[in-house]
């Protein structure tokens, strides 16, 4: 590609890069016993973390309503991945906490990824990736898991 490539190029590309590490992400899931699980899961579980948290508190983090949230809580609660329990300290509040299976897809998920970063380091070269990654923290925002993209793209 030349130094002069048209602007709008670069979010294209960065975008379908993006696009080809999750499409990777969710075969190899599939194929490991997790074939329901779209992308937008794996916001939502990562919003949900160890410790769990509220319907409210998740359309939060995500940037969407709380019904919004509710729908995929109730989509990811069918499929097996979470489960609604009543807080121990606020009986009124109901917290959604990952389920084995949850647990299980995001561990899955961390070693499918260094698997496809090994992938890229063999197709670019670990030098030439390492730079890669080295120039996209320089030019975005120290915060690695920001989750509101969902929110960002309008809806969940």
């Amino acid at each position: 590609m030349s130094s002069d490539a048209p602007g709008f190029e670069l979010p294209l590309r960065l975008l379908l890069g993006f696009r080809v590490l999750i499409d990777e992400l969710h075969a190899e899931l599939a194929r490991q016993g997790h074939p329901d699980l779209r992308p937008m899961h794996g916001f939502v579980m990562q919003a949900i973390g160890q410790t769990g948290t509220t319907a409210v508190d998740l359309g939060r983090t995500l940037g969407v309503s709380k019904q919004a949230a509710g729908k995929t809580i109730e989509s990811l609660e069918r499929l097996g991945y979470v489960e609604r329990t009543v807080d121990p300290q606020d009986t009124r509040r109901k917290i959604v906490r990952l389920t084995g299976r949850g647990v299980d897809a995001l561990v899955r998920s961390a070693h499918i990824f260094e698997d496809l970063r090994s992938h890229w380091a063999d197709q670019l070269g670990a030098d030439r990736l390492r730079a890669m990654e080295s120039d996209l923290r320089k030019v975005t925002p120290p915060d690695l898991f920001r989750l509101d993209t969902p929110g960002w793209f309008g809806t969940l």
